[in-house]
């Protein structure tokens, strides 16, 4: 089976971004790729249209770095409270998970995508925990959550939740 060099004309998951050298299987670049307009042919003439998808690419990954930083910037000064119910024991209804504090920051107007949000665990005590969402591959940020648990039986819960909460952040 023979393979080609093309050059990528825009990102395409799992084989690279615009304006990488990639081989393929040459039916692959002949037939799919090329003539939906997704690549093109490696030659030395299309070195000049290589040069102008790295600097349309940098441009892009510049701007969206800043973006990320922007946002990781109003994140960081952004503290998320959730409530979470419980029942006559003290028995906590589900747990806190990372699309609850995606949707927490959102109300908030911090749109982010709920995978970014690292959680180790879901949350099932009272505290106040830090959790980790990363942005980027340059840009992580932290984000506060005030958890409240509603109906806990005793006071002693909360403050050994307390005091175990950084060691779990």
């Amino acid at each position: 089976m023979a393979n080609m060099k093309v050059i990528l004309a825009t990102k395409i998951e799992g084989l690279g971004c615009e304006a990488d050298l990639v081989t393929v299987k040459a039916g692959y670049g002949r037939n799919y790729l090329i003539p939906q307009g997704l690549a093109f042919e490696a030659t030395p003439a299309n070195q000049r249209f290589i040069n102008m998808l790295q600097k349309k690419r940098a441009e892009r990954e510049a701007a969206e770095l800043a973006n990320f930083q922007e946002i990781a910037a109003k994140i960081a000064a952004t503290t998320v409270n959730v409530t979470l119910e419980a029942g006559e024991n003290g028995k906590v209804f589900g747990a806190i998970t990372n699309q609850q504090i995606c949707e927490a920051l959102a109300a908030q107007g911090i749109e982010i995508d709920r995978h970014t949000i690292d959680l180790e665990k879901p949350l099932k005590k009272s505290g106040t925990y830090e959790v980790a969402a990363k942005l980027h591959q340059q840009v992580t940020a932290t984000v506060k959550v005030v958890l409240v648990v509603k109906g806990e039986v005793a006071e002693a819960p909360k403050a050994e939740a307390a005091e175990e909460a950084p060691a779990e952040a």
